[in-house]
């Protein structure tokens, strides 16, 4: 059994979610709940956040601890929650009200993992302090991919690393986490413990940790997961470059390495590493480019597009749609894709120039205008969610707008829920929300507009038909 020399032998943990194996649902849920809390006293803030947590999907008969744990690993993990300690006030952070707005949670666990380090206020005080004396000043995300880099670079073949590894010859090991040392001689130990055939400590208690970030950065669309190995996803070349040479890196501990310092002082630090990592969201380097993303070949969409608003105001710039760096745009042009495809198969390939994408400068309550087989019109909005895993997210939000909008329409009015993974596109497609709501199929409550909770009963999931000329 490989055992690290004990002269370097220092395990690194981090908050681990309960709801680990739903965690992108979770985090959707819990962004958009998040966002909707105002600015408060940081007790009444907290209690708001308990409240929304206690209704999420199986959380009505659990103990208010384990609500209480959600609602602690939710902000000191993922950052949701920025606390004044002096003032004694609790916001939303910018990465939840920016994982709402967007939907995107590639984009959102590229921010995490971009900002994530040893040492950090997501870890407990007491843990915090052993960091410190410990001399350790790691970056988990960005050493780990410049390991498989330079096991690509060695072996000049595609290299990868097993939780089991990263866990003894990176994440428990201080001549990494403390020294720095190059990711040369990682591969080189790794290798070498191959050839020899020495066993490693599987054990889930053991790897959890730095297989917990490997997990991420397969959501991050950083690395790709094939059984049990992980290799760096040369597909998004700009992304991977930017973290492997990224010198961002928290300086608030810094003062007190090689001091003896009390663990009292390390409170006040939380409110700077909560207000770290909610600063400068707003680059569009971690956007998801959504066609590379899903290998989906650009021109026949670029062509589709510019066909779908030839025939609009001369004032409009095509320019504001074609982007494929938005994921609300992407998923527009997919539905413009879908009922062209619905129209052509019903042999009504007549109708398709009818098929109009509507710039969101006109506001009219809609994205696209379509049309039924008898030549009506049908006006569809879009929401749509990127992820990594299948999701069953039954909420979105309309703006005034767009419910004043499905009000005036009634039956002419769909909602398509687009939901986008790289397994699958599914879309479901829900008719007049407004006659919805009236009737109890789905749950509705002002805010801005109106945020709408759906069921299975609310409408019905299509398959998403991809245009072909």
């Amino acid at each position: 059994m490989y055992k690290i020399d004990p002269k370097y032998n220092f395990r690194l943990h981090q908050v681990r979610p309960r709801f680990k194996n739903d965690i992108e649902n979770v985090l959707l849920y819990i962004a958009t709940e998040v966002s909707k809390i105002s600015t408060q006293p940081l007790d009444s803030f907290n209690q708001q956040l308990f409240n929304a947590i206690r209704l999420y999907t199986g959380n009505a008969t659990k103990t208010k601890k384990t609500i209480d744990n959600w609602r602690t690993e939710i902000a000191a993990l993922f950052g949701f929650v920025e606390e004044d300690n002096i003032n004694i006030i609790g916001k939303a952070g910018e990465i939840a009200k920016k994982l709402s707005e967007e939907q995107d949670l590639v984009q959102f666990f590229k921010y995490f993992l971009f900002h994530f380090q040893y040492p950090g206020g997501h870890i407990k005080t007491d843990k915090l302090k052993l960091v410190i004396d410990k001399g350790v000043k790691f970056k988990p995300t960005q050493y780990f991919l410049k390991v498989l880099e330079s096991g690509e670079k060695l072996t000049e073949k595609r290299f990868s690393v097993n939780k089991a590894e990263a866990t003894h010859f990176i994440y428990n090991d201080l001549r990494v986490t403390r020294d720095n040392c190059n990711p040369d001689e990682v591969v080189e130990r790794i290798l070498k413990n191959r050839n020899n055939e020495i066993e490693l400590d599987w054990r889930g208690d053991i790897i959890r940790y730095a297989g917990d970030i490997l997990d991420y950065m397969v959501i991050a669309d950083l690395l790709v997961h094939h059984k049990s190995n992980y290799y760096i996803n040369w597909n998004d070349r700009e992304t991977i470059t930017s973290f492997l040479e990224s010198k961002k890196w928290f300086t608030g501990y810094d003062y007190l390495y090689n001091t003896n310092f009390q663990i009292n002082v390390l409170k006040p630090i939380e409110d700077d590493w909560f207000s770290f990592v909610n600063k400068d969201l707003g680059q569009d380097l971690f956007k998801t480019d959504v066609l590379k993303y899903l290998g989906i070949n650009e021109d026949a969409y670029t062509q589709l597009i510019y066909e779908s608003i030839s025939n609009l105001e001369d004032s409009f710039d095509p320019d504001n749609v074609k982007s494929t760096k938005e994921i609300g745009d992407f998923g527009e042009n997919l539905i413009v894709g879908h009922e062209s495809m619905r129209v052509k198969k019903a042999g009504r390939e007549d109708l398709i120039h009818l098929i109009k994408k509507i710039p969101t400068a006109f506001a009219v309550g809609y994205d696209i205008q379509s049309v039924e087989l008898d030549a009506r019109k049908r006006y569809i909005e879009v929401k749509s969610t990127i992820s990594n895993k299948s999701l069953n997210f039954y909420n979105f939000h309309l703006t005034p707008n767009e419910w004043s909008t499905a009000e005036t329409l009634k039956d002419a009015y769909y909602v398509y829920r687009l939901v986008i993974s790289k397994k699958e596109r599914r879309l479901f497609v829900l008719q007049n929300p407004v006659d919805n709501y009236k009737k109890d199929l789905i749950k509705m409550s002002p805010r801005n507009g109106a945020d709408i909770i759906f069921t299975e009963k609310s409408g019905e999931w299509n398959e998403l038909l991809i245009w072909k000329q």
